[in-house]
């Protein structure tokens, strides 16, 4: 924002960020706590797996900043494209159910316990190691399991 935009009033860019908690040390209510205590000029909306943050870029920016900085890697922030309350996306006029993309962001904070591990042994210099992949069997001994199982000649 230049100083011109400043006097003249003119309106930022909101944007809206879902912070989402997955810490052994933080629960999404501490994160929602600095949230609030920073002081910025931004809309909180708590949930379960963290916070809804909409606000222009730069105060969004400074709250998730601050919330980030509880646990960096294990505190995690992807865009939203609706903005808190927004009618396409509320239940409250979709007549209740789960929001769209909630199963997707569901299945995504599940995963983010081992990636915060691994930033952890990141930061901490251990090396890195190989994954290990499983065997597959050979499609052969996969249909003979089958057959046998659903005694099948």
């Amino acid at each position: 924002m230049t100083e011109n935009d400043k006097e003249t009033g003119a309106a930022q860019k909101m944007i809206t960020k879902i912070v989402a908690v997955s810490s052994d040390r933080y629960l999404p209510a501490d994160a929602a706590r600095a949230a609030y205590t920073s002081g910025y000029p931004v809309i909180l909306k708590e949930t379960c797996y963290g916070l809804v943050v909409t606000g222009t870029e730069e105060d969004v920016g400074a709250v998730i900043d601050v919330v980030r900085g509880l646990d960096k890697n294990h505190i995690f922030v992807k865009d939203r494209g609706f903005p808190t309350g927004d009618k396409r996306r509320c239940r409250a006029t979709r007549n209740g159910g789960q929001r769209p993309g909630f199963y997707t962001l569901h299945e995504e904070i599940s995963k983010m316990g081992q990636v915060g591990a691994a930033l952890d042994n990141y930061d901490a210099g251990q090396p890195k190691t190989a994954a290990k992949w499983p065997n597959r069997p050979p499609s052969a001994a996969l249909e003979d399991y089958i057959r046998k199982e659903l005694k099948i000649r």
